[in-house]
Formats: structure tokens, C-alpha cells, sequence
């Protein structure tokens, strides 16, 4: 027996689709509201009744919403329509900061993108997770504390991009200041946003977006999953996030609804973006380019790059089309050209229509394309190639060639296919240690030369740990998956024996260093912040706010220099660091986080793992970083803000010396 193929009504993607339709109930059509893509049936004699359906819903779910539109309408918020490519990017990708220099550099960042994704059209530009918990500071101060951000952003905007700041609702364990919706709309304010990423969220409440737009009229929202559709009407943008398309590419359900909501297509995990690319070009909507996912490498293969170059080349030249033209989901092609695999949808304005073409297949296709008929047709983009894209332009019988056509002829002979799609891995390399000169304090305790295997504790957050991304290709990795507690082995040999440090070094310590050397950091943002005048509080207490260039140069001056991971853990097993300050009873792990000499850099994400924990823990949700003491077995990735910013109330430092008598 056949099972009936309903073509809107949610179902697996891998139900047949051959027999007739049925008439869609009441019940059936609100039940569509809750789609993400409407799964379009295999059979071609199908689609005509198929596409009538799409629009019977459309219009049936406007009238039961009461839809008007009126958000787009904001002038402010015309850009979202055409933003067809956004990079989500952590403020301190190496493309965009440079340690070296203390800056940021936009202009590297923009030339990456231009020279491989063809430029994008706005920025994401990340925060605070994965690093907040690690002290009090909150999601607010990860941007307001940032030296130059202002500057960052009029760069960014000077270059024509627009910029989303981040908001975390999750955000409830850390400094309290203002409520969020105060503290967010100031901060749009301030630093003139353009748009909201929601995190975590699928929508933003009413009121939420009225404050929003008093703050800063035309504000965009975006969020981060399945935007209901009834907000779509306050909500002029979403992610596609993990959305899973049918064997025969479907109909973005937020978009049909209305084509000036930008949606864009993102799978964070996955090292072929070959059919979130797809469905993005036959829908006519976005993608985000993401390729340091909190600190994990997941970079863009040469071919999805040039994929991204080649689709929005045409999209920005022929956007009236795509937000003007009736669109035609599945549009009628040539048999040789449906049976290689290759689908499309028709953009049809003033007598100009606009084919985007996708290849399903895994051979290039050069053939016919549309069916024998009067008119012009041009080929923009040299046939479809396998897992690729294409465009064909076709002018009606006396219809003049766009006044666009021109320009991005010319445009597309710099974006040409590229097949090449091997992941291109990028390794995590440490920083080595400098040999030290001096003699180890008294009380240090001392780790034997010789092999060694460590079991290395952990939490599997979004940061991965040394090497790879955490969920290679994964759909959708949920909790608790996403931040279970892992454990993996590690190996080693020590060449010499090293001494490392009983206790952190204290603020009388770090004073008498400064005394000593006249010692000033490059760059003096939060430098000693808790110390007044340049005299410490309490001279027995860990020094902190001293970020990792602090801890070395007092270590060499010492003769010395900061203990690596193992070498910490080592030490800390034997029982002897300790905590033990200012009569404090000595404890077996340490109360501060402890810089460690395991700095490491894959060329856009700096990281050193911290070992010890700290008094200090942020409650209330499982994005912070992981607080309280932890045993010495116990290690966190923690990636390196720049600008003094991982200067920190719970980072402290102890030093190493190798043993050579």
C-alpha cells in the first residue's frame, strides 16, 4: 500500500512522493506554520499543484496572522533583504587582531574575504563565550571594555559591511548592571549596530523589539533557529541553522512567506557546504560564513569558497529579480538536464527571468538546460558542475538587456568554479618554551626527566581541545553531548628535570620584579586593575590581572619561565602546588587559574590551557567557563582575547625551572 504524498505537510524527507494530492485541512495549514522546508515531491508531474499549494498556504497563513509587512518597510532595515552573505567572527581571529601589533586589523579580514568569498555584506562580530566565567565580567563588558571596538565597527561600516552585535540571554551568573534590555539597546546605541544575533533564541519578544527599535530605528534581528511564523513580521532576518532539505531541494518556509525576510543557511560542523549552498541559491536567500567556530578550525573548501564568490557575484547584480521577480520553486527543465540531477528555480520580472541552477550530481553537466523557446539565453556562470552551482539569464522577444548585464558579465569571469574539495586543515602549533637560566625556589617541586602518560580531564565545549573540530559533520550535536565531561590521554618526555613552583607569585613579588626592571607591558589595559596607585592591597596574595607577556617576562626575569600544561599536572599530582597564602591552609590545587607555557595558534585562533580553577564561579547556565578549584588532571582551552583583555581577577601564574645539576 502507498503512502499519500502530502507535499506540505511535515513528513521524513525520505517518504515516497508519487501519488496524488490530497486537500489541505484547516489543521494541516496551521501546521505548516511550524515548517522549516516544505520537502518538494520527485515526481515533476507533481510540482505544478505543489507551487499552487505553496502559495494557497502563503496567503492563507497572512490572513490568519493579520500580516501587513510593515518592518520592511523601515528604511533602516532595507539592507537585510539583500545580505546575502554574513561571517560570524571572533573579535580575536588573527585576521582580523593582530597580537603583534595590539590592533585590529579589518583591512586583512576584508581582503580574505573579497579574494575568496567575493566580500561579504555584514559581520557578526563575537564576544564573550567561550570565554565568560572565567571572572565577574559580563556579556556587556566583553564589548565595552574592548579598546578601539568603536573604531572597528565605522571601519567595518566605511567598507560597507553591516555589523551584529551579540546578545546572550543566558547571561544571568555573572556582574549584574542594568537589566538586558537597558544594557542592549545602550549598546546599539553606542556603538551604532545594525543588527542583533539572538543567541540560543528563535525570536525576541514584542516589547524586546520596540525597545530595540526606539534604540536605533531599522534594527535587525536575527535568530538562531526556526523563526515562528508570525514573527516574521517584526523579525527581518533568521538563520537557517541545521535545517535538513528533501532529495529534491525545497522551499524555504520563511521566505516563501516573505521574500524580503533574509535567511542564512549555516552548518557549523560540516566540511562540505555543498547543500546548504544549494538550497540558499535556489531560494534566493544567504549564507554565513563561519569557519572558526569558537576556536575550532572548520575552514571552507576551495570549492564551497568559490561557490559563495560565484552566488553572490549574480545576487548582487540581479537583486531585483530576486526580491521583485515571481519566483517559480522547481522550475520546469530539460529531461537530460533533471535526470543528471540538476534542479532550478525561475526569477521572473519585466520579460527578464533569472534560472539559479543546482547540481545534485557528481558529474559536471554542460547539456541543455531549459526547454526549446523564443527569446535570448545566456549562460552567466559556464554550465553546472558537479555539487556546483549555475545561472542562466533568458530575455523575452523584445525585451532589452538589463542595464546590470554588463557589469556582471564582466564580474563573473573573476569568480570561476573550483573542484578542489579537500578540507583545508589548519594544525594548532605551540609556542616553545625558552630554556631557563636561573636556580628553582626552594620549595619548588621537582618532576623527573623521562616519558610520561597523562590523563588529561576536560569539558567538551564548543572549543574542542587541541587539535580538530569536536562533532566533524554532526547534524546537530545537542546537550548533553555538547558539554559532557571527556577524558583523553596524552604523552610526553621530559629532556631535563623541571622545577616547578610550590605557590603563584605573590604582588610583593611582582612589585619587587617591577622595581627591579622598570617592566611595562606593551600594551597596559587592565594591567594590575586591582592594585591602587601601583601598590597592591595585600602583598601576599596571588598576583592577577597580569595576562601571559606579564607572567613570562617576571619568569625570565627569575630565570625562569611558566610551567607547560604537563609539567604543571605532573607537579600538581605529587600533591605539592598549593594554594597555601598569607596563613591560608595549604591545599592540593590551586585557587587562582594558572597561566601555563602551552600557547598555541593555528593562524586565526590563539589558545593557552589553564590549569588549577578558582574561588570564583559563574552559576545559573552551562555556556561559562567551568569554575571552582578542579583537580590537577583538569584542563581548559581557554582562547586569548587581545587588547588586555585576558587580564583576569582569577588568573594567576607560578614559574618553572629545568633542573640541570
Amino acid at each position: 500500500m502507498t503512502t499519500p504524498f502530502d507535499p506540505l505537510v511535515p513528513r521524513p524527507i525520505d517518504r515516497p512522493a508519487e501519488v496524488p494530492l490530497t486537500p489541505l485541512t484547516a489543521e494541516q495549514l496551521a501546521a505548516l506554520d511550524e515548517a522549516k522546508i516544505f520537502a518538494a515531491p520527485s515526481d515533476p508531474a507533481d510540482r505544478p499543484a505543489w507551487r499552487a499549494r505553496l502559495r494557497e498556504w502563503r496567503e492563507d497563513s497572512r490572513r490568519r496572522h493579520d500580516y501587513t509587512g510593515e518592518a520592511y518597510e523601515r528604511p533602516g532595515a532595507a539592507w537585510a533583504a539583500r545580505c546575502h552573505t554574513v561571517a560570524q567572527v571572533w573579535l580575536w581571529d588573527e585576521l582580523l587582531y593582530s597580537f603583534a601589533e595590539h590592533k585590529f586589523t579589518p583591512e586583512v579580514f576584508l581582503a580574505d574575504a573579497r579574494e575568496r568569498f567575493g566580500g561579504l555584506d555584514a559581520v557578526v562580530l563575537w564576544h564573550a563565550y567561550p570565554v565568560i566565567g572565567l571572572d565577574d565580567r559580563n556579556q556587556w563588558d566583553y564589548y565595552r571594555d574592548v579598546p578601539g571596538l568603536a573604531e572597528l565597527v565605522k571601519a567595518l561600516h566605511d567598507a560597507g559591511l553591516h555589523v551584529f552585535v551579540d546578545y546572550n540571554p543566558w547571561d544571568v551568573g555573572t556582574r549584574r548592571g542594568a537589566d538586558d534590555l537597558t544594557e542592549l539597546a545602550d549598546l546599539v546605541a553606542d556603538f551604532e549596530a545594525d543588527g542583533v544575533f539572538l543567541d540560543t533564541l528563535k525570536k525576541a519578544e514584542p516589547g524586546f523589539v520596540e525597545r530595540l527599535e526606539a534604540a536605533r530605528p531599522g534594527i535587525v534581528l536575527e535568530g538562531e533557529s526556526k523563526l515562528p511564523v508570525e514573527r516574521i513580521a517584526d523579525h527581518t532576518a533568521s538563520w537557517a541553522q541545521f535545517f535538513a532539505d528533501s532529495p529534491v531541494p525545497g522551499v524555504l518556509r520563511a521566505h516563501w512567506y516573505e521574500r524580503r525576510h533574509m535567511q542564512h543557511h549555516v552548518r557549523r560542523w560540516h566540511r562540505d557546504h555543498s547543500k546548504e549552498l544549494q538550497s540558499a541559491w535556489l531560494n534566493g536567500v544567504g549564507v554565513m560564513v563561519w569557519e572558526v567556530v569558537f576556536g575550532v578550525w572548520v575552514g571552507w573548501s576551495a570549492r564551497d569558497a568559490a561557490t559563495v564568490r560565484r552566488m553572490v557575484t549574480v545576487q548582487r547584480a540581479a537583486g531585483d529579480l530576486l526580491l521583485g521577480g515571481e519566483w517559480t520553486p522547481l522550475a520546469e527543465l530539460t529531461p537530460e538536464a533533471e535526470a543528471a540531477g540538476v534542479y532550478a528555480s525561475g526569477w521572473e520580472l519585466d520579460g527578464v527571468t533569472l534560472w539559479t541552477l543546482v547540481n545534485r550530481g557528481e558529474t559536471d553537466y554542460a547539456g541543455e538546460l531549459l526547454p526549446a523557446g523564443p527569446g535570448k539565453v545566456l549562460d552567466l556562470l559556464g554550465g553546472v558542475p558537479a555539487r556546483g552551482i549555475g545561472a542562466v539569464l533568458h530575455l523575452a522577444e523584445g525585451t532589452p538587456e538589463p542595464a546590470w548585464l554588463p557589469e556582471l558579465l564582466d564580474a563573473v569571469k573573476s569568480a570561476p568554479h573550483d573542484a578542489h574539495s579537500r578540507f583545508p586543515h589548519r594544525i594548532a602549533e605551540r609556542v616553545s618554551p625558552q630554556r631557563t637560566t636561573g636556580e628553582p625556589e626552594a620549595d619548588a617541586v621537582t618532576v623527573p626527566a623521562g616519558p610520561y602518560v597523562l590523563t588529561v580531564r576536560y569539558q567538551a565545549r564548543e572549543t574542542g581541545m587541541y587539535q580538530g573540530a569536536p562533532y566533524v559533520d554532526e547534524w546537530k550535536p545537542l546537550p548533553p553531548r555538547l558539554h559532557d565531561a571527556r577524558t583523553l590521554q596524552r604523552d610526553g618526555s621530559l629532556v631535563t628535570p623541571v622545577a616547578v613552583a610550590a605557590t603563584e607569585v605573590t604582588n610583593a613579588q611582582f612589585a619587587e620584579f617591577l622595581t627591579a626592571t622598570g617592566y611595562r607591558p606593551a600594551y597596559g589595559h587592565r594591567f594590575l586593575a586591582h592594585w591602587t596607585d601601583g601598590v597592591p592591597g595585600n602583598p601576599d596574595e596571588p598576583v592577577t590581572f597580569v595576562d601571559l607577556d606579564d607572567a613570562r617576562a617576571y619568569c625570565a626575569w627569575r630565570g625562569g619561565r611558566l610551567p607547560t600544561e604537563d609539567e604543571w599536572q605532573l607537579a600538581g599530582e605529587t600533591g605539592g602546588l598549593t594554594g597555601d597564602h598569607a596563613g591560608e591552609p595549604a591545599v592540593w590545587n590551586s585557587s587562582l587559574w594558572n597561566w601555563t607555557e602551552s600557547e598555541h595558534s593555528d593562524g586565526r585562533t590563539r589558545f593557552v590551557m589553564i590549569k588549577g580553577g578558582s574561588d570564583y564561579r559563574a552559576e545559573g547556565s552551562e555556556w561559562y567557563v567551568e569554575g571552582g578549584r578542579h583537580a590537577p588532571d583538569v584542563s581548559v582551552k581557554l582562547l586569548l582575547p587581545g587588547l588586555g583583555l585576558a587580564r583576569a581577577a582569577t588568573v594567576g601564574f607560578r614559574c618553572a625551572w629545568e633542573v640541570t645539576a
